[in-house]
């Protein structure tokens, strides 16, 4: 990275790496709610517990809480998906993907820059009938245009260095969601010791799999549902692309190329962080994980995840303080 261009690749950089976590939270979103909303109708109640387990995932449940109180289906979907006051609603998501694209279109391809923008128009505004199928094709559509977005990406732009931040961004943020959803979810579910074995504990814990679009891929590996197999699954697959090893794996490798510095070692604290994610993830068991508790190894999991991704921001995004007016603006 030459420093003379460091103020202009640091900006295309760091609205890359936005960008695609951006993309991706929504699509994280609209696919966790449309489980829910789904398993909510299998269930032969509605729990209130569900919708305030979905929006903890979020890691929201404090501003919920303050603004909503009570987390039943229509204070949970309005947050999650419409609330242009919640920072990581859908329609807030796909507005700061659509910024970030516009700050970078010199970079991005016209049909990544187009996607981008026609889903802003399509999901930011619009306020689909609330009733259970409007809704189900509401986040079905915000699902597949986001996974759109990704094929035209992946199609459309030069495998370079900025295409490698939005590969970052995307895997940092997949890892992040998958350990929040199996964190709230499995001790929601591991309680129910009555159930265990039953149609109703197989449809919590297929509907947990579904969370991450990992149900087929599962059964094909795995067979029976069983909860020490969906951990394993869900957190140390080499294979499935939205397993923490898996995104942190495929996270490291992007940060390597765009650094240059050979695997296995480091030049900067991103990659000195990473690369020991990706060493624990790689020889943890799960087994011992389940023994000394899963909820400490995610919560723990989740704050070094949170340290790697301070660090790529002071590596890539923050200029010397020679370069920098005292006063810097948040991120978006």
């Amino acid at each position: 990275m030459n420093h003379p261009a460091k103020p202009l690749l640091s900006r295309v950089a760091d609205s890359a790496y936005w960008m695609a976590r951006y993309i991706e939270r929504a699509e994280n979103v609209a696919r966790f709610t449309a489980v829910n909303f789904h398993l909510i109708l299998d269930l032969p109640s509605e729990p209130a517990s569900q919708w305030q387990a979905l929006v903890e995932t979020t890691g929201d449940a404090r501003a919920f809480r303050e603004r909503y109180g009570e987390a039943t289906a229509e204070n949970a979907i309005q947050f999650l998906a419409f609330d242009r006051d919640n920072r990581n609603s859908i329609a807030s998501c796909l507005y700061a993907a659509r910024e970030n694209a516009r700050s970078m279109r010199d970079t991005i391809s016209s049909e990544m820059w187009q996607q981008a923008n026609r889903m802003y128009l399509e999901f930011s505004s619009s306020r689909p009938d609330r009733a259970p199928d409007a809704l189900a094709e509401f986040f079905r559509r915000v699902r597949v245009a986001c996974h759109l977005f990704d094929g035209i990406t992946d199609g459309t732009m030069s495998h370079n260095e900025p295409w490698h931040f939005l590969r970052l961004g995307r895997n940092l943020e997949r890892a992040d969601k998958t350990t929040r959803i199996l964190d709230v979810k499995y001790f929601m579910l591991l309680p129910s010791v009555s159930e265990v074995g039953t149609p109703y504990d197989d449809i919590q814990w297929s509907a947990l799999l579904k969370s991450v679009s990992g149900f087929e891929m599962y059964r094909k590996r795995y067979g029976r549902v069983a909860p020490e197999c969906v951990v394993e699954f869900m957190l140390r697959d080499s294979e499935f692309p939205r397993a923490v090893r898996y995104c942190i794996g495929a996270a490291d490798s992007s940060l390597h190329i765009i650094t240059g510095t050979p695997p296995g070692s480091f030049s900067r604290s991103s990659e000195r962080r990473l690369g020991l994610l990706r060493s624990e993830l790689d020889y943890t068991q799960t087994a011992a994980v389940l023994a000394s508790g899963l909820h400490e190894f995610l919560d723990g999991l989740e704050a070094r995840m949170n340290a790697g991704d301070q660090c790529i921001l002071g590596d890539f995004f923050t200029l010397p303080q020679a370069e920098t007016a005292p006063a810097t603006s948040p991120r978006p």
